[in-house]
């Protein structure tokens, strides 16, 4: 099977869009658990919910990494970063039994894409992807780092980082919004 997270409600089809890659994919994972952090943007949820008005396309923040084991590794840059981007978000896990891969390497672990329209087998609805992130972590599919657990020299990667990405966001009045806001210590301009 093949996943694929969304907020919205009674997809049958998946059509590629233009992604970060440049090119028009449709993006899977071969695992379930993998996906849940694609049920919620912490940008465009920031925004929205600090009234933020913004009709470009939204920023994406990828806050996760991948253990040696190829585990799914959620991290925490900010603290409650999990609780402000997932608790009470709904969305829907969509399967699907097979996809022509795009040949497109991704360079995630356990992920596909197809450049052509992919048929919905199932749709799973999450009420609560925070609750449903913890219940895969408590099942041992997924780990988190969380903040208060970041070690010194992974706070300083983000530090230059979240420096780094304010700086060249001048494109992305949404994402800067969004970095300000999280990281006030960091970004004091």
């Amino acid at each position: 099977m093949y996943y694929h997270a969304s907020p919205i409600k009674g997809i049958t089809q998946l059509e590629p869009r233009i992604s970060n890659h440049g090119i028009p994919l449709v993006y899977f994972s071969k695992k379930r658990e993998n996906v849940l952090v694609y049920l919620s943007n912490a940008v465009e949820k920031y925004c929205k919910e600090t009234g933020f008005s913004y009709d470009g396309k939204w920023q994406k923040w990828g806050p996760y990494g991948f253990n040696k084991d190829g585990r799914l590794r959620l991290e925490e840059y900010y603290p409650n970063a999990l609780i402000s981007t997932y608790k009470g978000v709904s969305g829907y896990i969509y399967s699907a039994e097979a996809i022509i891969d795009s040949g497109f390497a991704v360079q995630i672990p356990d992920a596909a894409t197809s450049s052509i329209s992919v048929k919905i087998v199932h749709a799973e609805y999450v009420p609560d992807a925070y609750e449903a992130i913890l219940q895969a972590e408590r099942e041992g599919l997924i780990t988190i780092l969380r903040y208060e657990e970041m070690p010194e020299e992974m706070r300083e990667w983000n530090e230059k980082t979240i420096k780094e990405e304010y700086e060249e966001a001048l494109e992305h009045p949404e994402y800067r919004h969004f970095l300000k806001g999280n990281f006030p210590q960091i970004i004091n301009d």
